[in-house]
């Protein structure tokens, strides 16, 4: 049996200076229901965080507010210390008051802060990308993103990168500092960033696609989905990652799992390469259930 390798989806550099497999893993789900407090099985959390190295994937997307202040000492307390080349990103910028429950806090004190708790929650002392969660419509942009160069220059983080935001906020913040990824949402059925998407490509910056899988439209018994998943071998799910790694070389999807067996299933994906017949069918179909 292969064992599934993160490195066969290829290579991303991170601020066109730090390499990373561009299959990556996302750590919110080894939290509580609605994101909050301490998982049903933590042990399986632990095993699942452990097993991502060994099977290539050296980016990790977290965030301050999952769980909140859970994720990223169990990051720490799985894989610190963090094997070489692993990049560990993280977020701030949204507050949590009970489950699924997400309020936006871009105050420049509070920003330095949570940068500060999370070097010493992750244990480490610089945060290779760090990531503005959403841009505070009550707080002046300009005193978020002068915050957030402060902290570049004082060498608290070593890159950046915002979610949820437009071109024209990509474009403000690149006035103040670079952009090395953006964070927003997007699937082969959720389209609504495709400019942003597209944007980011000409530009070199990374872009996450956050709720990567949210292709349920496609993956009845008889859609294109699962016929191209019959004729690899595969899943549904892995035909969805395979889609989005050929959408784009800045594409870097975090499937994100709370289980052993699935995040094999996901890294998997990396080995498989749609041809371009198969992208367009699945393409199609998605834009119109978009």
């Amino acid at each position: 049996m292969n064992v599934p390798d993160a490195g066969r989806a290829g290579t991303f550099l991170l601020g066109g200076k730090a390499p990373i497999h561009r299959l990556g893993f996302g750590a919110m789900r080894v939290t509580g229901s609605g994101i909050w407090g301490e998982p049903d099985d933590r042990a399986e959390c632990l095993r699942t965080l452990r097993r991502v190295p060994e099977l290539g994937v050296d980016f990790i997307d977290t965030a301050d507010s999952y769980g909140p202040a859970v994720s990223e000492p169990m990051l720490r307390e799985a894989l610190h210390p963090y094997p070489d080349g692993m990049v560990i990103a993280t977020k701030s910028g949204l507050v949590r008051t009970g489950p699924n429950e997400w309020i936006p806090l871009g105050r420049p004190e509070y920003l330095r802060q949570q940068v500060k708790m999370s070097l010493r929650w992750l244990g480490v002392e610089q945060i290779t990308l760090w990531q503005l969660h959403r841009v505070d419509p009550k707080v002046p942009r300009d005193e978020q993103f002068d915050a957030i160069k402060s902290m570049l220059d004082d060498g608290l983080v070593r890159f950046v990168g915002l979610s949820e935001v437009t071109i024209e906020e990509i474009k403000a913040a690149e006035k103040v500092f670079p952009i090395a990824t953006v964070q927003n949402r997007y699937s082969a059925t959720y389209r609504i960033h495709e400019d942003v998407l597209d944007y980011c490509e000409a530009r070199g910056i990374g872009f996450i696609p956050w709720y990567p899988l949210s292709g349920g439209a496609l993956t009845g018994q008889d859609s294109p989905l699962s016929e191209i998943a019959r004729r690899h071998e595969a899943t549904p799910t892995q035909i969805a990652l395979a889609w989005l790694l050929k959408r784009s070389p800045v594409m870097l999807p975090i499937p994100g799992t709370s289980k052993v067996a699935h995040l094999e299933e996901n890294v998997g994906a990396a080995g498989i390469e749609l041809s371009d017949d198969e992208f367009d069918a699945l393409d199609g179909v998605a834009r119109k259930r978009a």
